[in-house]
C-alpha cells in the first residue's frame, strides 16, 4: 500500500490510521488483538492512541489503550511494523494535566511504560495549554527527542493562531517543530480545519492526521433514529450530527456508496484521504468485519462527480 510522508519526518503512514480509543472500551483485548493483527495484515501502520483513553468511559481511569496495544506489540514481535502516535496533556487524574516541562516528562515514562516500547514514533500535545509557555513545551520534547525517547511531534486541538505561533517559536529558537497536525476532520466538521488550519499546515509543510473521520460513527449511516442509539455508548455523540444537513450528507454518502457497491463509511473516509495535504484519516472498529470497509475506503477513488455530490451535501 502506498505511503504518505508525516511531515518532515522520516515516517511515512498509509492513508488509514487506527483509532485506538476502542481499545478497552468498547474492543476488549481480545478484540484488540485481532483487529491490530488484522491491521497490519491489511498492509497499515499508523495506530493512534492517547494516555487518557479511555477515561471517559465508567470503570476507566485512562491508560488502557495505551497497555492493551504494548501487550499486543510484546505478544506479536511487530513493533518495527507500526508507528505509534499517542498523546500527552489531557487531565488523567485531578491536577495531572496539560503540557508543562514535569507533565510531560513523567506521562512519557508512563506511556512508554504502558506501550512497553523504548520510544514513541510520533508524540502529540493533545491540546494547547495556555497556562504554560510554548518555549518549556518545545524545549522538553527537545530533550525526549535527544534522549531517544520520541521521534517527533504533532499537535492536536490547537487554534490556526496558537499552532502557527509555535511553529514560529521553533524557527526562532531552533527546537523541535511540530510535524503534524490532528484535527476534526470529516465532511460535517470541515469549517475550521479548511478555512483556519489547512493554510498553515500547507504553507510549513505540515502532515495532517484527521480524527473523527466517521463523525462519531454518525457518517456510517447507522445512527438515524433513538432506537439506533438506545444502547449505543456513542449516543451522546453522535447526537450533535442529528439535523438536516447530518442527514443529507448521510444520504449522498448511501447514494455514492450503492455506485461503487460499498458502504457508507468506506466513501466517508475515501473523501477525506482525498483532500489534499491529508496524510491518514483516523478511524475506528470494533471487530474484523468493519475493519476490511475502513481499509477498502483507502482503496477508494472517488470520480469528480461523487466527490462534488458529497461537498455540495456538507455545505452549510
Amino acid at each position: 500500500m502506498a505511503r504518505r510522508k508525516v511531515g518532515h519526518t522520516q515516517l511515512e503512514a498509509a492513508p488509514l490510521a487506527f483509532g485506538g480509543n476502542v481499545f478497552g472500551w468498547t474492543a476488549d483485548e481480545s478484540s484488540s488483538f485481532d483487529l491490530l493483527d488484522a491491521f497490519v495484515d491489511a498492509d497499515c501502520n499508523l495506530i493512534d492512541t492517547a494516555d487518557v483513553y479511555s477515561r471517559w468511559a465508567p470503570g476507566l481511569k485512562g491508560g488502557e489503550s495505551e497497555t492493551i496495544i504494548g501487550k499486543w506489540l510484546k505478544q506479536s514481535g511487530k513493533r518495527d511494523k507500526v508507528i505509534i502516535a499517542t498523546k500527552v496533556g489531557m487531565e488523567m487524574e485531578p491536577g495531572k494535566k496539560g503540557l508543562s516541562r514535569a507533565h510531560i516528562q513523567a506521562s512519557v515514562e508512563d506511556s512508554l511504560r504502558r506501550l512497553q516500547t523504548d520510544y514513541i514514533d510520533l508524540y502529540f500535545s493533545h491540546k494547547d495549554d495556555p497556562d504554560v509557555p510554548l518555549e518549556e513545551t518545545l524545549e522538553t520534547y527537545a530533550r525526549l527527542i535527544q534522549q531517544g525517547k520520541i521521534r517527533a511531534i504533532g499537535a492536536s486541538n490547537f487554534s490556526a493562531e496558537r499552532l502557527e505561533e509555535a511553529l514560529q517559536i521553533s524557527e526562532r529558537e531552533d527546537l523541535p517543530a511540530y510535524e503534524c497536525l490532528e484535527p476534526n476532520y470529516n465532511l460535517y466538521d470541515r469549517s475550521d480545519y479548511e478555512d483556519n488550519l489547512e493554510p498553515i499546515c500547507l504553507k510549513y509543510g505540515l502532515g495532517v492526521i484527521s480524527y473523527f473521520a466517521l463523525a462519531s460513527g454518525f457518517l456510517t449511516g447507522k445512527y438515524r433514529t433513538e432506537a439506533d442509539v438506545a444502547n449505543s455508548p456513542r449516543a451522546r455523540m453522535v447526537k450533535p450530527y442529528w439535523n438536516e444537513r447530518g442527514f443529507r450528507i448521510v444520504d449522498a454518502l448511501e447514494q455514492v456508496a450503492r455506485q461503487y457497491g460499498t458502504t457508507p463509511a468506506s466513501v466517508a473516509i475515501a473523501w477525506v484521504v482525498a483532500r489534499p495535504g491529508i496524510t491518514a484519516a483516523i478511524a475506528s472498529a470494533t471487530n474484523v468485519k468493519q475493519l476490511g470497509e475502513l481499509v477498502r475506503a483507502i482503496e477508494l477513488t472517488l470520480d469528480p462527480a461523487s466527490m462534488d455530490m458529497l461537498n455540495k451535501a456538507s455545505s452549510a
